[in-house]
């Protein structure tokens, strides 16, 4: 059975904080010896997190689980409750305006569910990766 844990990194709402996130979450995976995981992981969490940031006022998390079935599951949780807009399919020429269409193209699986943080009413937009 797969080693399981969770990492929760709570950030303000700052653009930089992607970043942070993404160097966090490298570190985590290469730690726990998932280091194959990392470029997708970190693309994936820089989509979920910097939609976090810039589409929210409130503060933000990472949060980065594995679970015994040995998936690696990342959301991003933030203060705003409604739910993300459906993805599209990603815009070739677009820098802007890809994040979920890129989420859905990567990752395993995908969604996002109601929950509390801070005290606030939020949300986590989620997705999952398959360790080989």
């Amino acid at each position: 059975m797969p080693e399981t844990w969770d990492y929760t990194l709570y950030v303000p709402n700052d653009l930089r904080a992607v970043t942070v996130c993404r160097r966090t979450l490298r570190l985590i995976l290469t730690m726990h010896g998932l280091i194959g995981l990392a470029d997708t992981a970190e693309l994936l969490a820089a989509e979920l997190v910097s939609n976090a940031v810039r589409h929210t006022k409130g503060p933000a998390a990472l949060r980065v689980r594995r679970f015994p079935e040995g998936v690696v599951w990342i959301g991003a949780w933030d203060a705003d409750p409604v739910p993300p807009e459906p993805p599209g399919a990603v815009p070739e020429l677009r820098e802007a305006g890809r994040g979920l269409g890129l989420v859905v193209a990567c990752a395993d699986g995908w969604g996002w569910q109601p929950s509390s943080r801070f005290g606030e009413r939020g949300k986590f937009v989620w997705c999952e990766l398959g360790v080989a």
